[in-house]
């Protein structure tokens, strides 16, 4: 029996304006059911936009993980961030004061020397680095485009330092998930579905003991469920298909 379900957004749910196929109808067959559902993005605004019915509290996201890091050390950061997510750390920069920590997510137009070596410069001087997550790409409407984990490790390299991880595939992510869901006892008990098998479905996820399920979505290329040891415990053309395999386990 599945008693909870972590769900990656971007590519799984949607892919960019583009709802994948019945997924708004299977998310509310899942709440019909009882379970619990939590998922991971920023776009809350663009999901309800696409007509899903769908819960703030329900959203949990790397991007919050980082946010409560910058505060809990009282950090002011370089960002690397979209508009959108840099307006979540409106009211903690102090643009009239030295960066003290570097944070970078996916934000293609800041990526360039200029910036990179001002972080470099940072990093070199003992700010921290923070990466929301460490994604080799995403997905896009025209195909695969470079996510921000070679920009991070770049850093990394340059720096010769090792950034603090936030997103997944970081174990600490999927356990705060797990408690926000209240199932952190048995997580044998909770699916995580997603389109990329090393994030969504690696790290955290197979230490931890989660159902592990991709989907032929977003990021996912032929071949991907067998880049990974242990293999995803299904491969689905699509999350609505995953949603009919597991209630129908729940009869």
């Amino acid at each position: 029996m599945v008693r909870g379900v972590l769900i990656d957004l971007s590519g799984t749910l949607h892919i960019d304006n583009t709802v994948t196929p019945h997924s708004v109808e299977a998310l509310q067959r899942l709440r019909k059911a009882g379970i619990k559902v939590e998922s991971k993005s920023q776009l809350h605004t663009r999901l309800t936009n696409l007509g899903f019915q769908h819960h703030p509290e329900e959203l949990f996201t790397s991007l919050m993980a980082a946010l409560q890091l910058v505060k809990k050390y009282q950090l002011n950061p370089l960002l690397f961030l979209s508009r959108s997510a840099n307006s979540d750390f409106a009211n903690i920069v102090d643009p009239d004061a030295k960066p003290n920590a570097v944070v970078v997510g996916l934000s293609p137009e800041d990526f360039n020397y200029p910036k990179l070596n001002e972080a470099f410069n940072l990093i070199r001087e003992g700010a921290p680095l923070i990466a929301i997550h460490k994604a080799r790409y995403f997905a896009t409407p025209t195909g695969l485009a470079m996510g921000p984990g070679g920009f991070v490790e770049a850093l990394e390299y340059a720096t010769r330092t090792q950034a603090t991880v936030v997103g997944k595939p970081e174990k600490t992510f999927f356990t705060l998930a797990l408690e926000i869901l209240g199932l952190a006892d048995c997580p044998h008990e909770v699916a995580m579905i997603g389109d990329d098998v090393e994030n969504d479905l690696g790290g955290g996820a197979v230490a931890l003991g989660l159902r592990r399920y991709l989907v032929k979505t977003g990021k996912y290329s032929p071949g991907d469920e067998n880049r990974v040891d242990p293999p995803p415990d299904g491969v689905f053309d699509n999350f609505a298909a995953v949603v009919d395999v597991l209630l129908s386990s729940q009869v």
